[in-house]
């Protein structure tokens, strides 16, 4: 595997984290403000700088170069396969009615199926319902191929997310790659650092990723009793406050971050599923908690790997990033101090991310974690 990785500030010139090479036919990974990714000169930028036909893209809410989290930024990192190859499918949901799952379906129909070890996922991340595309996604999966990825970001806006393969960034894409070969060494994990806190409480009327009541009371005016003052901060302030949900027949509870509110239903549109029936509490997280979280993830995905990492594709939350603040950094230097310092270091903060919990194969749609991806050929 060869890789070059490269990033751009506004208004700037062209940086390189590693030698300018030209590479053979790479997977290009292009992760950015939406504002910029919005910007066709950018774009013509970024295409003159990469002349290569595989180019991805994803807007962020927070660029990962190397150990750099950038802001108002575009990021590329090019990898050659050397002795493996890389599909790459896409639709768009605004195609199918909005309905995440059909649309999965049609995706993992249309990947090659022979010798596909692993899927990798880049979701449009402002109305897609990440837990339905999952479920689409695995309908009919092979055993021992797993499934990691992302949602796009917009900074802490909420605004509309925008993604692509080939074409310019737009609304509603998703975007599904495939890697292939037997040399292929690929693990994973997933962590927060979040604590649940308060009274565990019942959701009692839900619809999807819509949550309407908990306790029987409106759901927002709920939360909003919670947040107090942030109340009027919302749905933004939400990031720091996300909800523990604990569904019914899984083992493990998930994070659910809010994405949107209805103030006049008294609603709350989530990342994920929050099913009725299921038990939530809200949870807070402090600096040290997510950095060591970070750590953990990085300790379990390089658990019983056969090879060092050469590629992390990193996916972290952008609550995580606006409680570290100023110390966000210090989660990628955790990750960095387990994965080696000849991997080279990618992503982006989120608005949803997706991996299977350790020691098990189902993808789950997370919020709030540190979710890595490492590959090696």
């Amino acid at each position: 595997m060869k890789t070059v990785q490269a990033y751009k500030k506004e208004n700037g010139k062209w940086k390189y984290i590693s030698e300018k090479n030209t590479l053979k036919n790479p997977l290009v990974l292009v992760f950015g403000n939406r504002y910029l990714l919005e910007n066709d000169e950018v774009i013509e930028d970024i295409r003159a700088e990469f002349p290569y036909e595989h180019l991805v893209f994803g807007s962020t809410s927070g660029e990962i170069a190397g150990t750099n989290v950038l802001d108002k930024s575009v990021t590329v990192t090019a990898i050659e396969f050397e002795k493996s190859s890389f599909v790459i499918k896409r639709a768009n949901i605004l195609d199918y009615n909005k309905d995440a799952a059909e649309l999965g379906k049609i995706l993992y129909d249309e990947m090659p199926k022979d010798n596909l070890k692993h899927l990798f996922v880049l979701s449009e991340g402002s109305f897609v319902n990440g837990s339905s595309l999952i479920a689409g996604l695995e309908d009919d999966l092979y055993k021992n191929v797993c499934i990691t990825g992302g949602m796009c970001g917009d900074d802490a806006r909420f605004e509309k997310t925008l993604a692509s393969y080939k074409q310019n960034p737009k609304e509603g894409e998703v975007i599904l790659m495939g890697f292939y070969g037997d040399t292929l060494d690929i693990s994973f994990a997933s962590v927060g650092g979040w604590q649940p806190f308060g009274p565990e409480r019942l959701i009692t009327k839900s619809n999807g990723n819509v949550l309407y009541e908990i306790d029987g009371q409106p759901a927002l005016d709920l939360y909003k009793k919670y947040l107090g003052d942030k109340a009027v901060q919302l749905p933004q302030a939400s990031l720091l406050y996300p909800l523990n949900v604990t569904i019914p027949g899984k083992e493990k509870p998930v994070v659910r971050t809010i994405l949107n509110i209805d103030n006049d239903k008294q609603s709350m549109i989530l990342a994920g599923d929050a099913p009725e029936k299921s038990h939530v509490q809200l949870m807070m997280a402090t600096v040290d908690a997510i950095a060591e979280g970070a750590s953990k993830a990085a300790l379990y995905a390089m658990h019983n790997r056969k090879s060092m990492p050469q590629l992390a594709l990193l996916i972290s939350c952008v609550g995580r990033k606006l409680v570290m603040n100023q110390r966000v950094e210090e989660e990628i230097e955790q990750v960095k101090e387990m994965v080696g310092d000849n991997t080279t270091i990618t992503g982006f903060y989120s608005y949803g991310e997706m991996a299977p919990f350790v020691n098990t194969t189902s993808c789950e749609l997370h919020n709030q974690t540190m979710t890595l991806t490492l590959i090696s050929e």
